[in-house]
């Protein structure tokens, strides 16, 4: 298992949010869940580059900053589906204010991806 070498900083907002949401998928994790796709299969495919492990990895993250919860039902074969806290469910306007920042943006911010990754196929 990955051990950190450095301590965060608990003292500045910012540094907080990034502690709990870096992880390259959260963020979305969190959004589609609040769409309501709570299983892991319908997750796995609303982000079909992640791997299962890191999905899962991430998953867990957010349950323990208490953002989700998980659900295992007692059936075979298992079950098991992640809602929203209360908690989380305050981060979706802020979730949903960068993602419309991004949509604002995307031409701008496109193009400054593109020079930094020129092998990217645009078409």
């Amino acid at each position: 298992m990955y051990e950190r070498k450095t301590i965060p900083n608990l003292n500045c907002g910012l540094d907080l949010i990034g502690e709990v949401l870096y992880g390259k998928w959260k963020i979305r994790l969190l959004w589609f869940i609040n769409e309501g796709h709570k299983r892991p299969s319908e997750l796995q495919r609303k982000i079909p580059d992640a791997s299962r492990r890191v999905l899962n990895i991430q998953l867990n993250e957010l349950e323990e900053h208490e953002l989700i919860t998980r659900k295992i039902y007692p059936v075979v074969p298992p079950k098991v589906e992640y809602s929203l806290t209360e908690f989380g469910e305050s981060l979706i306007p802020v979730i949903g204010a960068l993602g419309h920042w991004g949509d604002k943006n995307q031409e701008r911010l496109r193009t400054l991806i593109i020079k930094k990754f020129p092998s990217i196929d645009t078409e």
